[in-house]
């Protein structure tokens, strides 16, 4: 375990030096480390501190362009490449995010901030994708049959799509990289890739492992840079990528989709969410209560299926806020490196701002503040774990994302009411219901206007379900057997049936 004893002037442990000195800091581009073409590099910072770690390269467009470019020249070489190989690849690439899991881990809480058994945690389940997509390379399927005329045959095969911009985010950097990268790599498309600039150190390291396990120069590129819409537009305009995969917030979803409509760009997209979490009367409080704390703190409740509006029904609502209340605060709030630290810092000063306020607005329209509610002044970007009651649905909280360590939680009577207030916004991403009810449970599963439910858990994440939403959460899915059609094409192949075979003379 890394502890916070400083060792130089920026407060870094001797191990953090180390991780740091090691990972690049250029842009990937043709299997080659190279800075940004006019030289610019911007700072990443620890969240925990404020300070800086590290410099990387500030891409601009031209680099972006040459990236695509270099993506563009080794598509046929990708493509060609065989399912086996493309195995090998990942297999290899995840035997290596395996064995670096602790320099990984420690990497990702310096620039992110999440404790350092959580980031362990974030690269299992980042190699996991790379291991599930090593498989699904191997089971990518055709077809063949006749017509129903009898005259003709179809073939059917999958083809990759082509060059595809992968642009990541924040919150997850090695996980969310490597659900994009693992079914590309497996169907045979090349890429660039786009961090999110808080949080490149990650990915950096990601893409040296790719290339060190022998991937074809030019199939993975990587550009990091301070003016993602300036970078990002001209390649999504050029007409040379044929695919976006995005994972942020809707309102920059919407922007790439409107960018993407000029050359029918295929797209995934992974946005905002505003997750309903409820619990019946007749659930199992303990469960329910374990599994609010599961999806409302992992990663400081800094992802998009947050339970972001707790529902409880009235004959439980005290004891249940009760309980979460004291579970909420015997969390340990620290710098991730340190001994014992359960919640890290937000990732960064807006994101510490934007809880302050959503909290304040809750608590003038009537919300009570059981722990936490009011972040301490000083170094660092942290906010308490923070439950509030009688949260007003016509608080800020009920319809933004919170992004942060706060359950809010609001009181309901009946399965209809609480049916109405869950859809009761533009998102759809995931649900969860709490009840021992069986009916109850299809019939919430059925009616809840989200891609993914949680029944009775409060982890839906998985690299071998599909993972996605409707509505304005997102287009196309991610994981499971479906995470890779979204990098092959369908193309169809008529064939002139067989002619019937003359009989020849003598037969008979």
């Amino acid at each position: 375990m890394v502890t916070d004893t400083p060792t130089d002037e920026h407060g870094l442990p001797a191990r953090a030096q180390e991780v740091l000195a090691a990972v690049p800091t250029g842009l990937f581009v043709a299997g080659a480390w190279q800075p940004a073409a006019s030289g610019d590099t911007f700072a990443v910072l620890d969240p925990a501190t404020g300070r800086e770690l590290v410099s990387v390269a500030d891409a601009g467009p031209e680099d972006g362009m040459r990236a695509l470019q270099a993506a563009a020249d080794a598509r046929s070489e990708m493509a060609e490449s065989s399912p086996k190989q493309r195995y090998d690849w990942l297999m290899a690439a995840y035997q290596a995010v395996t064995e670096r899991a602790d320099e990984l881990a420690l990497l990702m809480t310096l620039e992110m901030g999440k404790p350092l058994a959580e980031a362990r945690g974030e690269v299992t389940y980042a190699a996991e994708f790379l291991r599930h997509f090593a498989g699904e390379a191997l089971r990518i399927e055709g077809g063949y049959q006749r017509s129903p005329a009898g005259d003709t045959r179809f073939l059917v095969m999958r083809q990759p799509v082509g060059p595809t911009l992968l642009i990541t985010p924040w919150n997850f950097p090695m996980a969310m990289g490597t659900r994009k990268i693992g079914p590309a790599i497996a169907a045979g498309c090349t890429s660039v890739i786009k961090p999110a600039h808080q949080t490149p150190l990650s990915m950096l390291a990601l893409v040296e492992i790719l290339h060190e396990v022998g991937l074809p120069a030019g199939s993975v590129n990587t550009v990091t840079t301070t003016h993602a819409g300036a970078v990002m537009e001209p390649m999504i305009r050029s007409g040379l990528a044929r695919k976006l995969s995005f994972t942020g917030s809707t309102q920059v979803g919407k922007k790439l989709l409107e960018q993407c409509a000029e050359k029918v760009l295929r797209t995934s997209m992974e946005l905002g969410g505003n997750a309903p979490f409820i619990v019946f009367d007749d659930a199992d409080l303990d469960d329910a209560v374990d599994g609010a704390m599961a999806a409302k703190m992992r990663n400081m409740g800094e992802a998009c299926t947050a339970a972001n509006r707790i529902y409880v029904q009235e004959g439980v609502a005290e004891e249940f806020g009760r309980r979460l209340a004291e579970r909420m605060a015997a969390l340990k709030v620290g710098p991730g490196t340190r001994e014992g630290v359960t919640v890290g810092p937000l990732i960064d000063e807006a994101a510490q701002d934007k809880v302050s306020e959503l909290v304040a607005d809750a608590v003038r329209r009537g919300a009570q503040v059981l722990t936490g509610g009011e972040a301490d002044p000083g170094q660092g970007y942290f906010y308490p774990p923070t439950v509030l009651t009688h949260v007003s649905p016509q608080s800020r909280m009920a319809a933004e994302e919170i992004f942060g360590p706060v359950a809010p939680l609001t009181s309901f009577g009946t399965e209809e009411e609480v049916l109405a207030l869950a859809n009761d916004t533009s998102y759809g991403l995931v649900s969860y219901v709490y009840t021992r009810d069986l009916d109850r449970s299809l019939r919430m599963a059925e009616q809840l206007e989200s891609g993914m439910v949680g029944l009775n858990q409060g982890v839906v994440s998985n690299p071998a379900a599909p993972f996605g939403g409707i509505k304005e959460s997102g287009l196309g899915r991610e994981g499971g057997a479906l995470g890779i059609e979204e990098f092959l094409e369908v193309k169809y192949v008529g064939i002139g049936g067989p002619r019937p075979r003359a009989a020849a003379q003598g037969d008979g």
